[in-house]
């Protein structure tokens, strides 16, 4: 079929409606990715759940979301990038109705999987949008509103499911995103401008293999902590399913006349370089929210609103930056942005190398909000230049990738500290109970050494529990020292990313009108 006349972005009207109902939605997908995680020792009790299978509420809604967000570029495509997006959130929609009601754990599980099938479109859609109905000029500004809802509601997500737990039930976790969803739908469907389609064979041999490897990885780094990880077979069989699947889609690619995803995007430099750049910002943002809220809960005994109160400056500090970065990142060069926000969030995570279990709240909320000022100043002008140079006709596809792969970093990032956790804690107590004998013990407490003065049993409790707090304190510190590492070692790859050339105002990517 013919494509249509291009219609240049002045006359694409409400940008500011547009932008509204995109952000909406994409809030309302992001916070599901956390929200639900303080929910799950209430949910577990109605659903009649055991602590090992109520999971399973997490894994089918990250499993679901991560094999289907490839196919979005493809859909849009074939079915209309407008159609597909209204789709995915009217069904949104619906399937958080659904769980809402969930009456089993059978019913949440497969609305969760449907929940998250419907979602996976609505990140990268969003994203391709306001690219394509803002010229490259205001592209800064436009991933600016964009890189808010997807930082932001991350970092929001725990304390609003735990509010809205402790005061009204779990079930209102999901609700939530009725009036949001509502609203957004009645403004993309009144305002977002028809785009053009274009018919593209699919290729379903890729897509298979992309599925199979993603979906498998995902469902390893999700269930790993659960089963031990490789002592575990079925984590064996996960990991060959991926590596299979990763391997056959590249070579498959690679040699097939009409691939699932196009193997001549990954040689625009800047893009091949945003990848791996979101990648480290992946685990660097959904590994530190993973490690906070149970260790301000298990060390410093902070209920689940004070914890997200001392966590609310991360999101402040993002938001200013990426406010700030939005209008920079025209005059200023982005490279030296993204190197600023690394060295920022590098920072952070090193003050967070300072924590102690007798610390108060202050270096919490310095480090927070410093972690937030770096990852905002590296979002906008890395969401920037990673889309600057691409060929528009890849960008459906583009988006997609892009927030695969900030998933997948998410999930590695996790798994990785929690391993990293759960080894330090057992070797960090081992060596601090090693230096505890009775001749250590004399002169603690009065009136002679704590053996007499407690009781044996009652001493042996009592100290165990102190060497379990610090033990533990020290294998938090020794993430947050790796992630540093992690953060300062993405520094270089600011050298591979090359500065987008000016254009005149209208000039880019175009809108398209059906």
């Amino acid at each position: 079929m013919a494509a249509p006349e291009p219609t240049p972005h002045g006359e694409i009207k409400h940008h500011g409606l547009i932008t509204l109902s995109l952000m909406l939605a994409t809030i309302m997908q992001v916070l599901d990715t956390t929200i639900a995680n303080v929910a799950l020792p209430s949910m577990r009790a109605d659903l009649g759940a055991s602590s090992d299978t109520i999971n399973w509420v997490l894994t089918s809604y990250i499993v679901a979301a991560a094999i289907v967000t490839p196919l979005s570029g493809w859909m849009s495509e074939r079915f209309g990038r407008k159609e597909i997006f209204v789709a995915s959130i009217a069904g949104f929609v619906l399937t958080s109705m659904m769980c809402g009601i969930a009456w089993s754990l059978e019913t949440m599980v497969f609305f969760r999987m449907a929940q998250g099938v419907f979602g996976a479109a609505i990140v990268p859609l969003s994203q391709t949008f306001l690219l394509d109905i803002n010229p490259r000029e205001k592209h800064g500004s436009a991933m600016a509103m964009w890189g808010a809802g997807i930082m932001v509601g991350p970092i929001i997500g725990p304390t609003l499911g735990g509010y809205l737990t402790e005061t009204m039930n779990w079930r209102w976790v999901f609700f939530i995103n009725l009036p949001l969803g509502a609203i957004a739908l009645a403004g993309c469907l009144a305002y977002l401008p028809n785009m053009a389609r274009r018919v593209r064979r699919f290729d379903f041999m890729g897509f298979a293999m992309l599925a199979l490897g993603v979906g498998a990885l995902q469902l390893m780094l999700d269930r790993g902590a659960e089963v031990d990880w490789f002592a575990s077979t079925e984590v064996w069989i996960e990991a060959g399913l991926a590596l299979t699947g990763f391997w056959v889609f590249v070579i498959w690619i690679a040699g097939t006349e009409h691939p699932f995803l196009d193997p001549r995007m990954f040689l625009d430099r800047n893009f091949a370089t945003g990848l791996v750049f979101i990648f480290v910002v992946g685990i660097v943002l959904l590994a530190s929210l993973a490690l906070l809220p149970p260790m301000l809960s298990v060390i410093f005994n902070y209920p689940v609103m004070t914890t997200g109160m001392v966590m609310a400056p991360r999101g402040v500090g993002t938001m200013v930056t990426m406010i700030i970065a939005g209008k920079l990142v025209r005059v200023v060069d982005p490279r030296k942005m993204v190197v600023a926000g690394l060295l920022f969030t590098s920072l952070s995570l090193e003050i967070m190398t300072g924590f102690t279990p007798q610390m108060d709240a202050t270096l919490i909320v310095v480090s927070g909000l410093v972690q937030g000022l770096g990852l905002g100043l590296v979002f906008v002008p890395l969401s920037t230049v990673a889309f600057a140079t691409i060929n528009p006709q890849f960008r459906g596809d583009a988006t997609a990738l892009f927030s695969l792969v900030r998933n997948i970093g998410s999930s590695i990032g996790i798994s990785l500290v929690t391993v990293l956790l759960t080894h330090n804690v057992a070797v960090n107590h081992t060596e601090l109970a090693s230096a505890i004998t009775p001749d250590n013990l004399r002169g603690l407490g009065t009136g002679g050494s704590a053996l007499t003065q407690y009781g044996q049993t009652a001493t042996t409790y009592v100290l165990n529990q102190m060497v379990t707090v610090q033990a533990l304190m020290i294998s938090y510190v020794n993430d947050f020292k790796a992630m540093m590492w992690v953060t300062l070692g993405a520094v270089p790859l600011a050298l591979l990313l090359r500065k987008p050339e000016a254009q005149p105002p209208g000039a880019g990517a175009v809108a398209h009108m059906d």
